[in-house]
């Protein structure tokens, strides 16, 4: 049977060497309890660090055994590994870039070294156990070449990515010196997720930008193989949250504190030390509604965890050290024998004291400078079940873009953050209770069970897909069931694209003239009176007639504006207008000018910017920039943006090959039908033709609509020729 395997950099038990005994301490964190219901069933298992260096063979035999009765497979990493890896690649070169911090990061060559060598150790831990039909999900920035490594070595097999942290925008990313390999690790997967729109619209830029891929729908186009990329908004375990916050345990702690703090309000901040969380930002924020707000000193308390992290690096030492000052003069400001401003805790909480404080709370401050989604929040609202409260959320956090009834803030905004505190802190109770119960619901519904099965029904759904779209190869036996068909057939259909099936690709275009060879072909072929044979192409009509009008032949020019049949005289598929053209003309001028080797062509009702004569790096980007800029001129208009090989042409929308193909179906009725095209032009007529019709893919093997797929323009040809 097929089987999921997870990966991760840390597995959902820490091991922890306390004198000379190894202990085992499963996780609580969001990840572990959504994948719990998958890495603990059937014959799955989860592959990661199990958080210790442990370099001695027994150690390590007793480390597998233990964990292999949990479903867990360790990667073991030497000290030597986790600092280039782990503290050092991933957190000084990913994190801070990833999270807008770029001034942090650190561009070193033997931590990237130490990353990618890494990475081959996760993959080759996961070829071990990964059989061809099992489903791998790699999770987060740490194996970000894990995909595409285990790609190389498994072609066939389903394999999901989820980035857990936020994607930046493409010029931040483009510092990173090795940032193309990141994201060619990154396509290694066939569903790639993330919490928002935003960094999935991060990502998409950055392939275009930096790889030169086209995407479509989310779809981005590799050649062999397409990639599905989504957001996928990561939720927590509701009521695991509510539930425990209700409980008398927690209800216990609640009477302590409060007891502890009389009847003062108290705003609630909880976070890891880490200079992308706003803690700094926070405090001053709350000096300023002491400041601006004088009657709140001695009503209102700021409750402040800071769970450690990393406090031996630079930067977090110097944070560390800012918040401590802050803390400080803050109280030094505004403490009383009976009242304090903030209650500061540099440590972490179980579960249930962390709890009773998200139910005591008033307001939760919940306000990073960057995060991909931020479960605090969610926690926070959860808890709160049955209970007024008020979240105030950075808009920065992915969160905001689900939580909408919380108080969005700007979390550079010290102002705007302190008169926030005093709208929350004076919301009636009415309000609190409508904002609170609408988040309420949809955390409760779009929970972490509810992301995990909609990431791995999009990630089958998205496998699945591929396999339909995929073209199997015209066999020997195909093509003689073809050849039988044809033989019997006596109203035959044959329509056949020009550039790329026909005739090869040419620096100019106007030299792609049709040869003795091809000429004779298609004269053999119209000689058949059972057979049409039209040539359906997105050429100009004028060249399609000087080229091949002598033959008897129908044809289909510029995409299906112009239809011709061979007794026939030259017709618009329908009334188009083209003066848009002179909107339009001088923004391809533009990109001529800047594009060595462009050049337009103009057609009756299209305009094409050709590029095969431009240095391929430099035409794949200026071919990206066109086609943004075009398709956001084109939005909510009339127009279209093809994209072909090497060429980008805008034109009148709702006109195509595929539609132009339909008036000969109906018109002719033919009992045999094979269509072969090249590009994604064609695809339009695949889409229209019956399933018994032999539609055929010349080049590319995936992702088409096509039945078969060939290799070659000179393979079209002598399938063709087989039929005479």
């Amino acid at each position: 049977m097929s089987r999921t395997i997870i990966v991760s950099n840390r597995l959902p038990t820490k091991v922890q060497r306390t004198a000379s005994v190894l202990s085992f301490t499963p996780s609580e964190g969001g990840l572990a309890t959504g994948l719990g219901s998958i890495y603990k069933s059937d014959d799955n298992v989860w592959v990661g660090w199990p958080g210790l260096s442990i370099e001695g063979e027994d150690e390590q035999q007793h480390v597998v055994e233990q964990l292999h009765a949990d479903s867990m497979r360790p990667v073991f990493l030497t000290d030597a590994e986790i600092k280039g890896f782990y503290e050092g690649f991933s957190n000084e070169t990913l994190w801070p870039t990833f999270h807008y911090f770029s001034q942090y990061a650190v561009y070193d060559l033997t931590q990237w070294e130490t990353y990618r060598a890494v990475n081959e150790k996760f993959c080759h831990a996961v070829l071990e156990l990964a059989g061809p039909d099992d489903t791998i999900w790699v999770h987060d920035y740490q194996l970000l070449l894990l995909p595409q490594m285990l790609r190389k070595a498994r072609p066939e097999s389903s394999i999901g990515f989820f980035l857990h942290i936020p994607f930046p925008s493409y010029e931040l990313l483009r510092v990173i010196p090795w940032s193309k390999e990141l994201l060619e690790g990154m396509l290694g997967a066939d569903l790639i997720g993330f919490h928002t729109f935003g960094y999935m619209r991060h990502f998409l830029s950055a392939v275009s930008h930096l790889l030169g891929a086209t995407s479509q729908n989310g779809i981005v186009e590799l050649g062999n193989r397409s990639v599905v990329v989504d957001s996928f908004p990561m939720g927590i375990d509701y009521e695991k949250y509510a539930t425990t916050a209700a409980s008398e345990e927690a209800a216990g702690h609640i009477r302590q504190y409060r007891e502890a703090l009389q009847e003062v309000r108290v705003i609630l901040s909880i976070d890891r030390l880490d200079y992308t969380k706003g803690i700094a930002e926070r405090l001053k924020a709350y000096d300023l509604l002491l400041q601006r707000h004088p009657e709140w000193r001695g009503k209102v308390t700021l409750l402040m965890v800071v769970v450690p992290s990393r406090d031996q690096v630079a930067q977090y030492q110097s944070l560390k050290e800012e918040i401590d000052e802050l803390v400080g003069r803050i109280n030094a400001a505004y403490s009383s024998i009976t009242w304090t401003p903030i209650q500061y805790f540099y440590r972490s909480y179980p579960l249930e004291e962390l709890s009773a404080l998200y139910r005591l709370a008033d307001v939760a401050l919940v306000t990073p400078m960057r995060d991909g989604m931020n479960l605090v929040a969610k926690e926070f609202v959860a808890s709160k079940e049955g209970q007024q409260g008020v979240l105030i959320l950075s808009e920065r956090a992915g969160a905001a873009r689900e939580l909408s009834d919380a108080l969005i803030i700007n979390p550079t905004d010290t102002i705007q953050l302190a008169e926030v505190m005093h709208e929350a802190l004076t919301m009636p109770e009415e309000e609190q209770v409508q904002r609170m119960e609408s988040m309420q619901a949809l955390v409760r519904q779009y929970n972490v069970h509810h992301w995990v099965e909609l990431f791995m029904n999009r990630l089958f759904y998205s496998k699945n897909k591929q396999l339909t779209l995929a073209t199997a190869a015209f066999s020997a036996q195909d093509q003689q069931q073809m050849r039988a068909e044809y033989a019997q057939a006596t109203n035959r259909l044959l329509l056949l694209d020009y550039d790329g099936t026909l005739a090869a690709f040419t620096r100019d275009p106007q030299r792609a003239k049709p040869d003795a060879d091809l000429l004779d072909l298609l004269r053999q072929l119209s000689a058949d009176e059972r057979n049409r044979v039209v040539v359906i192409s997105g050429r100009d009509r004028a060249t399609l007639q000087q080229w091949l009008g002598d033959l008897s032949i129908d044809f289909i020019a510029e995409h299906g504006v112009w239809l011709k049949a061979k007794e026939g005289d030259w017709t618009l598929f329908q009334p188009l207008r083209s003066d848009w053209k002179r909107e339009i003309r001088p923004i391809l001028e533009l990109s001529v000018g800047r594009t060595t080797g462009a050049f337009i062509e103009e057609k009756d009702f299209s305009l094409v910017w050709h590029y095969r004569r431009v240095d391929p790096e430099l035409g794949a980007t200026r071919a990206r920039e066109l086609v943004n800029h075009l398709n956001f001129l084109a939005s909510n208009t009339d127009l279209q943006v093809l994209e072909g090989n090497k060429v980008i042409e805008i034109k009148n929308a709702g006109i195509n090959k595929g539609a132009a193909a339909t008036r000969w179906l109906s018109t002719y009725e033919p009992d045999f039908i094979l269509a072969i095209g090249d590009d994604r032009t064609d695809e339009d007529t695949f889409g229209a033709m019956p399933p018994e019709a032999y539609t055929v893919k010349v080049g590319s093997t995936w992702r088409s609509l096509a039945r078969f797929h060939i290799d070659t323009h000179e393979d079209a040809r002598r399938l063709l020729r087989s039929l005479l």
